[in-house]
């Protein structure tokens, strides 16, 4: 068997895979390559998203936010869901501490046993 070159592939077959689990939050690598106004850059980049979608669409607004690089100029290479553990950037390692708590600020309060009308403003900072 002759050993095919990478570059010398061809997209056979273009397929949607369906999310196995759309509520559970998972840690994305994605291998980027791009062309700027110097030359052309290898990235190694990880997202926090349900699906993998969203997070190729966090990658190419994070990109153009960042670099600056438009749509056309960003390739793809390869994408991973990637376990707690083995996740390399600060960005996304500091979501994994369980003792972390995010505040929640101005919630809305269900208090239907008040009545809707008074004199003063209700606080909604808790």
């Amino acid at each position: 068997l002759k050993k095919e070159i990478k570059n010398n592939g061809e997209i056979l077959r273009h397929s949607l895979r369906s999310n196995t689990s759309p509520t559970k939050i998972k840690n994305f690598g994605i291998w980027v390559r791009y062309d700027s106004r110097s030359g052309s850059h290898n990235m190694y980049r990880e997202y926090r998203d349900v699906s993998r979608t969203g997070a190729v669409t966090q990658c190419y607004r994070d990109m153009a936010a960042r670099h600056r690089a438009r749509a056309h100029s960003i390739q793809i290479m390869k994408i991973e869901s990637i376990k707690a553990g083995d996740t390399r950037r600060p960005l996304t390692k500091q979501m994994h501490d369980k003792k972390k708590e995010i505040p929640l600020p101005h919630r809305d309060l269900k208090n239907t046993k008040k009545t809707k009308i008074v004199a003063n403003r209700p606080s909604t900072m808790q």
